[in-house]
């Protein structure tokens, strides 16, 4: 007799859209569900998985890691290392497929959709995974103000008489990317936006989407669970119908190299320093996410702070462990941030950091 297929839901979205802040709420509220978790990051630092870990996934009632609960692919984009680093992981859970309910995949967001969910149709994948849902998550302040929507008419007509502008941006194309592969969108942030707002935006997103494709409205990823799992779609029988910009999964052109990731880090004495040195790099730098820790003097917990462009948030999520406290205690608990943008460099931007640091600090003090 043939074992149910395992249901995999795949969360993807732009930068800073609230991918993570979704994952916590489900995982959170997972009940009895036994819930592998994939997270797939961009960058250096595992800012996503040491969020996700926070919440207890990964670890065991000490705070220990552990194998097997959550996987990272940390090579920064999953159609480009498909065959490297996910078919293992999937091999590992198909193991274990015994433990396991559900699969929950957060891709990086730089990824491209479509190529990860037509690799479910490799046959060791497809007899024991089904895609239950591609689920895109929309930054609705960013997409309300046009960023990554649809363009402007002005911009439209100055493209036409341009031939320097005949082409999209590669961040507009790879929005569209995410919404064609979408079962499910989730317009996020809606506390940020008025009701006509929501509703504008909605209009413009339901263009770019099939009409069976639900769009919800949600704050801080909060939606029952009954709207993100079970929806059965089986995306990777259909995924090959579906629109995308990018060509084939064999296509290694997927202007990945329009983006630079770096880290920095420092000593932070608050949380307002903290956002207002980042803000500072913000409006200096092209830097379309920013993401980390904070080790506050004194603080009991890690704080981590996200941005995107100048809107900052934070939130305490654990509290930490004996070695971390005794580093922080010693002044050997740095603070630190990965910032993703385009013509970024390390050296650069460290550099400006630390003069950010100094420069809110000394103001404060004033």
């Amino acid at each position: 007799m043939q074992m149910r297929k395992i249901p995999v839901t795949i969360i993807t979205g732009f930068l800073g859209s609230g991918k993570t802040t979704l994952m916590r709420h489900i995982l959170q509220h997972a009940g009895g569900l036994r819930v592998a978790v994939i997270v797939n990051e961009f960058g250096e630092l595992g800012i996503d998985g040491e969020i996700l870990r926070g919440c207890g996934i990964g670890c065991d009632e000490n705070g220990n890691e552990t194998e097997g609960q959550l996987y990272e692919l940390a090579n920064g984009c999953l159609c480009c290392t498909v065959q490297e680093e996910f078919f293992p992981v999937m091999e590992q859970l198909l193991e274990r497929r015994g433990d396991i309910d559900h699969v929950l995949i957060e891709t990086s967001g730089l990824a491209l959709p479509k190529p990860l969910v037509q690799a479910f149709n490799w046959p060791s994948i497809r007899n024991a995974f089904t895609v239950d849902a591609v689920v895109t998550v929309v930054d609705g302040p960013a997409a309300a103000s046009g960023q990554f929507a649809a363009n402007p008419q002005a911009v439209d007509e100055q493209r036409r008489a341009d031939p320097n502008l005949d082409h999209e941006s590669p961040l507009h194309e790879l929005f569209e990317d995410q919404l064609s592969a979408a079962d499910l969108v989730i317009l996020n942030k809606t506390d940020l936006i008025d009701e006509a707002g929501q509703d504008a935006l909605i209009a413009e997103l339901r263009e770019e989407l099939p009409p069976q494709v639900k769009i919800v409205r949600a704050q801080h990823g909060q939606l029952d669970l009954h709207t993100l799992l079970g929806l059965e779609a089986a995306s990777e029988e259909s995924i090959h119908l579906r629109h995308d910009h990018h060509g084939s999964a064999d296509d290694a052109d997927h202007h990945h190299d329009e983006f630079d990731s770096v880290v920095v880090e420092g000593a932070v004495a608050s949380r307002e320093i903290a956002i207002a040195a980042l803000q500072k790099l913000v409006d200096g730098h092209t830097i379309y996410r920013a993401k980390g820790f904070a080790a506050l003097p004194g603080a009991p917990m890690r704080l981590v702070i996200q941005g995107v462009g100048r809107r900052f948030d934070s939130y305490f999520d654990r509290r930490w462990n004996a070695q971390e406290s005794a580093a922080l205690a010693d002044g050997k608990l740095a603070s630190r941030f990965v910032l993703i943008g385009e013509d970024l460099d390390a050296a650069t931007l460290q550099s400006a950091f630390d003069a950010a640091l100094a420069a809110v600090a000394h103001a404060v003090t004033q």
